[in-house]
């Protein structure tokens, strides 16, 4: 069988560059690939971590997605402060809300969107000064909402009570 080689310490700044370039060119599969040669070196390797994370949800396809959702989330208590973990586990949840709107799973989206929303509202009461990175990825989930009018699901009549 073949064996992994592992990565130099030395090469993790040029490996992560490489990372990112492969998110840009879409294709997360490879950036994964290499956050996890990083992370084979040094397993706390915050860059590593979330690029890994955001290449998971790159590969977000608004169906059968829990097992990726999974992934993704499985990294966040490795996320050294509770404002990174809200901020990621609020950009999970909006990721997702855009594959369901990408395929027409309006309700489904919406649901997700105001959970993004909510996580993403929890993460600004813990933002550092200057980093706004939450209002932003809020005011979008709410364009988003708007602009791809969604909706939740229409509820069911309730029966009447005897």
């Amino acid at each position: 069988m073949f064996d992994l080689r592992p990565l130099s310490a030395a090469a993790i700044p040029a490996a992560l560059a490489k990372a990112e370039r492969y998110r840009l060119l879409n294709e997360p599969s490879e950036a994964e690939s290499i956050c996890l040669d990083i992370l084979a070196v040094d397993s706390t390797h915050q860059d590593a971590l979330t690029t890994m994370l955001l290449a998971i949800t790159d590969e977000f396809q608004g169906e059968g997605d829990a097992a990726r959702s999974a992934r993704a989330e499985a990294i966040l208590p490795k996320l050294a402060d509770e404002y990174a973990r809200l901020y990621y586990g609020a950009l999970i949840k909006e990721r997702r809300a855009r594959a369901y709107a990408k395929h027409g799973r309006g309700p489904l989206a919406y649901d997700w969107a105001i959970e993004a929303l909510h996580g993403f509202d929890h993460a600004m009461t813990l933002r550092p000064a200057g980093n706004d990175d939450a209002v932003l990825r809020w005011n979008s989930c709410v364009r988003a909402i708007i602009n791809e009018r969604l909706e939740p699901a229409p509820r069911g009549r309730e029966l009447p009570i005897e």
